[in-house]
């Protein structure tokens, strides 16, 4: 399978044309201050206006009283502040959120809150669609687009926090919606600097964590360009089920990847692996499975969690009884890996990955 070429950064990827302004929120904030001093104007005013457009809120530039009249119809006239509109929003009875949102050109994409004790994580896409069509996903079924700009990337938190209740706030933010993250990594890399510049969002490493496929050769990438926590959609313990589910598989198999992140510094029990395994009935869940898996970590810090498969019509799959998802867990934590079973999150409002964004093209089409 050949490896799309990711977006390029800011300014080269959002150039706008001559009739349109260029999104401020493509810029990183260091990347801000050089762009501000390009046009002339104050390279400190950057943290200012990220203050206002992230921790703030505020995407009126008339509201950004701090700035002087004349620098604020200046920017105007160079920056739009906005990305997405939010569309229709979905309410789970066990409080799960998801957002369907519209791009500038159209294309829609789905964001993701998810309520627990403690925190509030928020799960945002990265492409429109993906083209590595993991057979488990209902993102696979749309296809490739393209790839999300970091304005795009960010505005889902902008959007989101718009549909949070009140009195709750984003504490968490995983890139674990639809598309292949290290497939767009570098406006990946620039959206979490500014999730974690203390003028912006002011986010810890510890609570941004990017999800791949396992794209080996960007895997080093990432995390020497930006601190996050790894996350990695396994799904399998042996290459013959991993080809099906997820075919990325064929070109970077098991051995590959899994050598690849044993290969990465700085990993401990502190900072392990974490590793997304959907449990499919019949398919990856018996106790064999159980124990390949085991075999297959052994030596890589990590943290295993283990999701029973939401069920959707563009699978032919369906999750295992609690009873068999138990058993497997048992094995897992008999052997000394941390693990977690989590429960099936907003199955009444098509939370799968791209299952709203689905539906809503094909009414559309």
């Amino acid at each position: 399978m050949r490896i799309p070429t990711p977006t390029r950064l800011m300014p080269e990827d959002a150039r706008p044309s001559s009739h349109e302004r260029e999104n401020i929120k493509n810029f990183a904030p260091d990347a801000l201050r050089e762009r501000l001093g390009r046009e002339g104007l104050p390279k400190y005013r950057a943290d200012q206006i990220v203050g206002w457009l992230y921790a703030r809120g505020v995407e009126d530039w008339d509201e950004m009283t701090d700035l002087a009249a004349p620098l604020r119809v200046r920017l105007a006239e160079l920056f739009d502040t906005r990305a997405l509109d939010l569309g229709e929003v979905q309410h789970s009875v066990d409080g799960t959120i998801k957002g369907t949102l519209r791009t500038r050109d159209g294309a829609v994409l789905e964001a993701v809150l998810i309520p627990e004790e403690g925190r509030m994580t928020l799960c945002v896409s990265t492409q429109v669609g993906c083209p590595l069509a993991c057979s488990f996903c209902a993102t696979g079924a749309m296809g490739f687009t393209r790839n999300l700009s970091t304005a795009e990337i960010l505005d889902q938190v902008c959007r989101m926090r718009e549909a949070l209740p009140e009195g709750r706030s984003i504490t968490n933010i995983v890139f674990m919606g639809m598309g292949e993250p290290l497939l767009n990594l570098p406006n990946v890399v620039s959206a979490v600097k500014t999730l974690q510049h203390p003028k912006a969002f002011g986010m810890a490493p510890r609570r941004v964590t990017v999800s791949t496929s396992g794209i080996v050769p960007r895997i080093a990438e990432l995390v020497e360009q930006v601190p996050v926590n790894l996350a990695v959609s396994l799904h399998a313990a042996t290459d013959e089920v991993r080809d099906i589910l997820v075919p990325i598989n064929k070109k970077f198999p098991l051995d590959e990847l899994l050598g690849a992140l044993k290969a990465l510094p700085r990993l401990s029990r502190r900072h392990p692996v974490f590793f997304e395994y959907t449990l499919m009935e019949g398919v990856n869940d018996s106790e064999e499975d159980a124990r390949q898996l085991v075999k297959r970590l052994e030596g890589i810090p990590s943290k295993v969690n283990l999701i029973p498969m939401n069920p959707h019509d563009d699978a032919p799959y369906q999750p295992p009884s609690a009873e068999v998802a138990s058993r497997f867990m048992g094995i897992l934590v008999k052997a000394g890996l941390v693990c977690t079973l989590r429960r099936s999150r907003g199955s009444d409002i098509d939370a799968a990955c791209g299952q709203l964004a689905l539906r809503e093209r094909r009414a559309s089409s």
